[in-house]
């Protein structure tokens, strides 16, 4: 069976040339078709990104058509402004448990078609999905991917033998490891206890490629983050995104730290063309069924009086507290200086 959307809408191409900054180096290096995350755990959710770099022989893409492999179910693919969806389902190879449900059958290939992405420009084609394989760690999970231009086609489909190098193909396979799971309870995705039906698949799988997942009650907080620090700074900015996977709402009632003095949750917004900061002095509310992102330029944490420079590749361990979940110790990984979104505003206090 086949399912077409198509969303009439012009491509945005800005937003791709922002992205470049982004890129893994391998593929910025290769310049094929890579997984923007490429290692997950088998049993959890995992949000594919597919980076095209480029167009065939200089012209534009117009179609990427990528194979689901056996193992990958629950696949829900991201429509693309400007591009028509089609989704082509088949049988499995065996039967899978999903929320105590036996699933048959789903999604085999998702192409993307119709677009236009300049040769100059970047862009990624997006789908969720669930590891529900006998995949053991290390094992290489690779997606087939057929990219179609202007003139000609490439096909990404080659796959590394046992003890081959794969830098050594020359058209390779987008490709998927399985990390050990090393996860403890307070860091993994409990997935027995997901609703499909109240939670946005996307949200759930948004965890960026090295990112930590902790649970605590019925919350999941993922990828906390902040960023590098000139010498001589006293404040750091923490981001994360928290889901409420309850029936009810709870609240970040705060967070500790012995890398700082004291921890606050603050919001930004655009008030009269100027943008203004606050603090949260009651915390921040996540209501059922919601995920709240804690990013630059909006929702934040303010680590107050840092004890040292953080430096890009650490880690600052704090203990976020929330109202009803109780407290969660969390590690929010230092990236590059100026990472994210850009560098964030100065703090006026």
């Amino acid at each position: 069976m086949t399912t077409n959307i198509r969303n009439v809408q012009r491509p945005l191409t800005g937003a791709g040339l922002a992205a470049l900054a982004l890129l893994t180096s391998h593929s910025v290096a290769s310049a094929h078709i890579t997984l923007a995350n490429g290692e997950a755990r088998t049993g959890t959710y995992y949000k594919a990104v597919l980076q095209v770099p480029h167009g065939c022989d200089g012209t534009a893409t117009q179609t990427i058509r990528v194979q689901i492999p056996e193992g990958v179910i629950s696949v829900k693919p991201m429509p693309k402004p400007g591009w028509a969806l089609n989704i082509t389902r088949g049988a499995y190879a065996k039967s899978y448990q999903s929320h105590g449900k036996a699933v048959t059958e789903g999604p085999k290939e998702v192409v993307w078609s119709g677009g236009s992405l300049s040769d100059d420009n970047y862009d990624e084609f997006v789908f969720t999905s669930y590891l529900a394989g006998d995949f053991r760690p290390g094992q290489m999970i690779a997606f087939p991917t057929v990219q179609q231009c202007a003139k000609g086609e490439t096909r990404w489909d080659q796959v590394a033998a046992e003890g081959q190098n794969p830098h050594s193909l020359k058209s390779p396979a987008p490709v998927l490891r399985i990390a050990a799971d090393t996860a403890t309870t307070g860091q993994a995705m409990d997935h027995s206890r997901m609703d499909h039906g109240k939670m946005d698949h996307g949200q759930m799988a948004a965890a960026p490629a090295g990112g930590d997942t902790y649970k605590v009650g019925d919350l999941v907080v993922v990828s906390p983050w902040t960023r590098a620090t000139p010498g001589g700074a006293k404040i750091a900015g923490g981001y994360l995104k928290i889901t409420n996977n309850g029936k009810s709402a709870d609240r970040l009632t705060g967070a500790t730290t012995a890398g700082a003095d004291h921890v606050e949750i603050h919001e930004m917004s655009m008030t009269g063309g100027v943008m203004k900061m606050r603090p949260l002095a009651d915390g921040l509310t996540i209501k059922p069924g919601e995920t709240v992102e804690l990013k630059p330029g909006g929702f934040h944490m303010m680590f107050m009086d840092i004890k040292k420079p953080l430096k890009q590749g650490d880690a600052l361990k704090a203990t976020l507290t929330f109202e009803k979940a109780g407290k969660v110790d969390v590690s929010f990984s230092v990236n590059a200086l100026g990472a994210g979104a850009g560098a964030a505003p100065a703090h006026k206090h």
